[in-house]
């Protein structure tokens, strides 16, 4: 098989791609971090410290985004993943840099800040994070007043960021009543095979979570 992925099925950014590679019911070997030896081969292939990374035919492929445009290249199935209309891909691509930037990261300052285990820093993470988002719920909000996925009416590579995105930011800072659109996309990802799979098998490590996973989802 031509294709190796290195993930753990908690983190997010590797749910973002194997959303995307089972979205078209594509075919991987997953090395499973916690796996023997396969931490030591990602740290070969990428010596970073991060993941997912990915192998195809022995090239190294690395970043989330980038490897989902790669996927779509070289690895095409029956959901395009980006369009081949630039305009629409502009956007595909802008919105996946939103939920990566404005909603992923925001999310992860107080996670982090609960792995130090510093409860101050925490909870001055928390406040920080709670007002960030806000600001990212409304904007989407209002985005995605007339859409029913993250660029349009097709499932792209800005749904895969969105749904761990999502996923885990309600848990940091749960997206209010206030935002109805936004709670309705959740849900739809949450209801779509490929990530529903993403939670599912994430779901024996969620003790993992240092803020405490609700039990929502």
């Amino acid at each position: 098989m031509s294709l190796t992925l290195y993930s753990h099925p908690f983190s997010s950014y590797c749910q973002k791609v194997l959303t995307a590679l089972w979205e078209n019911d594509t075919p991987f070997t997953y090395r499973h971090l916690e796996d023997a030896g396969a931490a030591d081969e990602r740290a070969a292939l990428w010596p970073f410290g991060r993941f997912p990374v990915l192998t195809d035919n022995g090239a190294m492929i690395a970043e989330s985004t980038i490897i989902i445009e790669h996927l779509d290249i070289y690895h095409p199935g029956p959901v395009p993943l980006v369009p081949a209309d630039r305009e629409a891909a502009l956007e595909v691509r802008f919105m996946d840099r939103f939920f990566d930037t404005y909603v992923m990261s925001e999310m992860q300052k107080p996670v982090f800040e609960a792995i130090k285990g510093d409860t101050a820093s925490k909870d001055e993470a928390l406040k920080a994070a709670a007002v960030a988002l806000d600001t990212a719920y409304a904007w989407l909000e209002d985005r995605m007043a007339d859409r029913t996925w993250a660029a349009g009416e097709a499932f792209s590579m800005a749904d895969c960021a969105a749904a761990p995105s999502l996923f885990y930011a309600d848990w940091v800072h749960q997206i209010g009543p206030q935002f109805p659109t936004l709670r309705a996309y959740r849900s739809r990802l949450l209801a779509r095979p490929s990530f529903a799979r993403a939670v599912e098998e994430a779901r024996p490590y969620r003790s993992y979570f240092p803020l405490g996973a609700p039990d929502r989802d």
